[in-house]
Formats: structure tokens, C-alpha cells, sequence
């Protein structure tokens, strides 16, 4: 039975009321009216400033797990999910809100693995608060890539043997969440949201495997826990930099995991100097030649995500043909890690095949399919 508009305006006004009163004072919410409450919001039924406090308000007083799971299941309901017949399926989220200060590199992963016969997806957005950077969808655009491909296109890339990659834009798989944007905009800081919607299936398959990365040391197990929610078969969290899923060329890095769904949470460290990785740079720097702009705003990028773009497709491409550097170590070290949870073949034979791989040439040639 369809809600009433005075049920919606009674549970929004009851949520608002208890999660908004102040930091001593501000209670939890339940999974259930979490996820009842964002999915009124997804469906246009709340007023855009309920929406913008129900969301600043679970940040200020910090979501529980639970509030986190409801936002998540609604999330999960709004999503167009489609199916493939690939047997695995690797997923890959960088922060949807991509890269500023370093030239992000994982978008050239996809080829790679793709390479070796792991059918692999990427998902984003153009651009979004509250750092406005360079993402997979904005490199892919310079590349000449339609990154606003349908379902049927994407599952046509991925079950392509000499293919075997594809990004999927948010835009498209949930077109309910993609309208908020401006609403996230306005409210400036990052909400709920932004934790929860990179945690998603725009495509499935037999079995489902995600990567996704961290900075802040409480979220490997939110995301693990998410990820069992989404119905990821195997799931990894890395510690990279700006949190994607590459980590530091120059220490250790940790990979939080779970090996089958019903498995407890885990975690090894990668050091890039066990696999012959030895850098001065920490990931890949924006050339000195790019212009930084002024802003006193200290998350923004400084430097126009276009230059990032059309930067990060140039060092890529060299990469992919076989120039060596800081791109290099970043495909190898991230396409290692992945290839190393998939195959559960030792770390360092991974690496030396991803790198044999990258050296052939032959992934460049499928990157540009």
C-alpha cells in the first residue's frame, strides 16, 4: 500500500526531530526508518530542506552502522541492476567525487585485468562534491569513450573476450540518486551518501567481487559490511591515496578484506619494495606546467579536473606502452593487489604478470576498444 503524503510528512518530521536536536541530545534512527526516509527523498516526496538536514544531520551526530545499512538499502532498491553472463565480475569505486592532488591511475587497471580474462567494471559521475576532481568518467570522455553507455552496451563490453571492461555512470544505473546532485552541492559537506553509493551492482554476475579504497581508519569495516549488504561475493578495502584503491608507492599499505561473504573480516599489508616497486614519489604527480587556480577552499581542487584529465590519459597511455615511472608502478601495484584477491596466486608472481602484461603493449590496444 502506497504511503500517504501526511504519513511521509509525520515520519520525516519525527526523524528530523530526533537526529537534529544537538550533540548531547540527538538520538539514532533505526535501520528501517533510515531507509524509509531516504527512499521517500529518492522519490521526490520530501521537501528539498528536510532532505538537506536529514542528511547534514546524520553527519554532524555521526551515522550508526544501522543508519548506515538503511540509507544503503534504499540506495540499493533505486539502482538498475542488470545481469551478465560472466562468471566473475570485478567492481571497482574510486571516491565519486575523483582526484586533485595526484594524477589518478586505477582507470587503466580495467584493461589489464581485462587482459588476463577478468571481466572488470568501473562506476562514477562526471563530477561531484565536495572536491569537484579528475574521475574515471572525465578521463574516459577525453579518451573518446561514451561513458553514458546503457546497460546493454556496458554487458555487451564486459562479455566481449577482447574487451572485457566498461564504466557505468551513475546517471544511468540510478538516475533517481544522480538527481540529488545539486541538493549535495548546496549542502556543501559530504553526506551519507557519499559513503554508501559507490556500493552498489549496475551489473551482476555469478559471482560479484569489489574493490574500493580508504583514508580514514574506521571505515575498512563499514565498507566490508556494506559490501556483504550489496551481495559481494568477496570484497576489498585498501588503504590508497586520496582513498582510492592504489596505495602509496613509497610504504606499506593495508588491504581489509573478507574472502567469501560469510567469512569475518581480514587484512594483510603490501610493501611496493617486495615487489621491485621503488619510487621517490608517493603516486603520480600533476605536471608543474598544469595552472593552479586560487581558492580559499581547502577541499576543492586547485587545478581544473579537465588539465587533470587530459594529464592523467597522457602518463596512461605512455604506461600502457611500456614507458616506465610512477604510472607504471600504479597500474602494476594496484592490478597486482586485484589480481592477487581473484586468483589467490602468490602476491609477487601476480605482479610479475601484470607487469609482463603491461610491457606486451597489449593491454593499450584493449584500452582503446
Amino acid at each position: 500500500m502506497s504511503k500517504s503524503h501526511t504519513d511521509i510528512q509525520e515520519n520525516i518530521k519525527s526523524v528530523i526531530q530526533r537526529i537534529a536536536t544537538g550533540p548531547e541530545l540527538s538520538k539514532n534512527i533505526s535501520r528501517e526508518e533510515a531507509k524509509r526516509t531516504m527512499t521517500d527523498i529518492l522519490n521526490g516526496k520530501i521537501d528539498p530542506v528536510q532532505s538537506a538536514i536529514f542528511l547534514i544531520a546524520l553527519r554532524m551526530k555521526r551515522e550508526t552502522m544501522d543508519e548506515n545499512l538503511g540509507v544503503h538499502d534504499a540506495i540499493i532498491d533505486s539502482t538498475i541492476t542488470e545481469t551478465s553472463s560472466c562468471e566473475n565480475l570485478i567492481n571497482i569505486a574510486d571516491p565519486y567525487d575523483g582526484f586533485s592532488r595526484n594524477l589518478p591511475s586505477s582507470i587503466f587497471i580495467l584493461p589489464v585485468l581485462a587482459e588476463l580474462g577478468y571481466p572488470i567494471l568501473s562506476h562514477g559521475v562526471l563530477a561531484v562534491g565536495p572536491k569537484y576532481g579528475c574521475t574515471h568518467h572525465l578521463t574516459l570522455k577525453e579518451l573518446g569513450y561514451n561513458s553514458l553507455n546503457s546497460h546493454e552496451e556496458i554487458i555487451d563490453r564486459l562479455e566481449d573476450k577482447n574487451i572485457g571492461w566498461a564504466y557505468a555512470d551513475q546517471s544511468i544505473f540510478n538516475p533517481k540518486l544522480y538527481s540529488l546532485m545539486e541538493l549535495r552541492k548546496k549542502i556543501i559537506k559530504r553526506p551519507v551518501i557519499t559513503t554508501v553509493e559507490v556500493l552498489v551492482k549496475p551489473v551482476t554476475s555469478k559471482n560479484d567481487h569489489y574493490f574500493t579504497g580508504f583514508v580514514h581508519n574506521p571505515y575498512p569495516p563499514i565498507y566490508l559490511e556494506l559490501s556483504r549488504n550489496a551481495g559481494f561475493q568477496s570484497a576489498s578495502v585498501i588503504r590508497g591515496t586520496e582513498g582510492g584503491i592504489i596505495p602509496s608507492l613509497r610504504q606499506a599499505g593495508k588491504v581489509h578484506f573478507y574472502e567469501n561473504i560469510n567469512d569475518q573480516d581480514d587484512m594483510f599489508e603490501i610493501k611496493p619494495e617486495d615487489l621491485d616497486i621503488l619510487q621517490s614519489s608517493r603516486a603520480v604527480d600533476i605536471p608543474e606546467d598544469i595552472i593552479r587556480k586560487e581558492t580559499k577552499d581547502k577541499i576543492e581542487s586547485k587545478v581544473d579536473a579537465i588539465d587533470i584529465a587530459k594529464a592523467t590519459l597522457k602518463s596512461g597511455l605512455d604506461a600502457l606502452s611500456g614507458k616506465d615511472g610512477p604510472m607504471m608502478s600504479c597500474i602494476q601495484l594496484g592490478s597486482a593487489i586485484i589480481l592477487h584477491r581473484i586468483s589467490g596466486n602468490n602476491l609477487e608472481q601476480c605482479s610479475k604478470e601484470i607487469l609482463k602484461v603491461i610491457k606486451s603493449g597489449s593491454a593499450l590496444d584493449r584500452f582503446k576498444k
